[in-house]
């Protein structure tokens, strides 16, 4: 009988490329996989890894049991959910991976009510960019994952994952308060093109977004400053080095130093998006989760 464990450590090797990368995912010692995949390759009789320089590949025999063992994970999965199901009991451990502003603003507030209305649920949480987060769910390492997709910039969902959009989502344009947009009621992109940015780096969403705003204007935003995380662009804005688009989702108190001025044609709108397998669908786990995130008031209709 093919040890299930052993076939996930494969399959995880498989993803990650070593053996030492599929262990810090899977959060076992190097050592601990390699002894489960050598067990794999004793039941089944065929060699399943072969070295490669300094790392290792799978066998041809490796990847029909990789593809084929999927497919089996799946259906257990799907099994055990549809059991919680029958049996209307929502239990279990989820691994929830999401972005930042979402874990502030969205997630965290619905942990604490999950757990108390379903003590046998547990959730471990893990911060990460959204495309990280669908590729954590697809490859099985993670089982719920909130992403956002801002206006018509596009996020690539597998077929083998539901999408389920359970936020709507806007983002202001903040200035110091001695701006001279500070006291505009709203702004368009032909009011920002002599602007300098604070901005997230280049090829993440929120910068791509920034960039498609300014489609029609001629230019291209004048990027001063790069940072990850929004409450830098705040404290940068704060210091009079230029202006920033921040969500309010999980947006901190702005202070008297910064104003949030609404952005119209186009208005800076996001969906949030959690998606899971579709062999979890069934689970009431999993629709607790989501039920939970769905009952959090809507940020976009919060003030600036």
């Amino acid at each position: 009988m093919i040890d299930l464990a052993a076939l996930a450590s494969l399959r995880a090797v498989d993803t990650h490329g070593s053996v030492v990368a599929a262990a810090d995912a899977l959060g076992f010692t190097p050592s601990a996989v390699s002894q489960q995949v050598k067990r794999l390759e004793r039941q089944t009789g065929v060699a399943l890894l072969e070295r490669v320089g300094r790392g290792v590949i799978l066998t041809d025999h490796g990847r029909h049991l990789v593809d084929a063992g999927g497919r089996l994970l799946a259906d257990l999965e799907e099994v055990e959910s549809t059991l919680h199901q029958r049996a209307d009991a929502v239990v279990g451990h989820l691994r929830l991976t999401a972005f930042s502003t979402a874990m502030r603003g969205l997630v965290a507030p619905v942990v604490g009510r999950l757990r108390d209305a379903h003590p046998r649920l547990t959730l471990s949480l893990t911060e990460r960019e959204p495309w990280d987060t669908v590729e954590l769910v697809a490859s099985g390492q993670s089982d719920i994952g909130v992403v956002h997709r801002w206006g018509d910039v596009p996020i690539a969902i597998p077929d083998h994952l539901t999408a389920t959009v359970v936020a709507h989502d806007v983002a202001d344009v903040i200035v110091h308060r001695d701006h001279p947009l500070a006291g505009r009621p709203r702004v368009a992109p032909r009011d920002l093109v002599d602007e300098s940015w604070i901005a997230t780096p280049d090829g993440t969403i929120c910068r791509q977004w920034l960039t498609r705003m300014y489609a029609g204007t001629g230019r291209l935003p004048h990027i001063a400053h790069t940072a990850m995380e929004f409450d830098s662009h705040l404290a940068l804005v704060g210091a009079r080095q230029g202006i920033a688009l921040v969500p309010r989702l999980g947006r901190r108190p702005l202070g008297a130093d910064l104003v949030a001025v609404p952005a119209h044609d186009p208005e800076p709108t996001r969906d949030v998006i959690a998606v899971h397998r579709r062999s979890m669908a069934a689970s009431p786990a999993i629709t607790a989760v989501l039920q939970g995130l769905r009952r959090e008031p809507t940020p976009g209709s919060a003030a600036p």
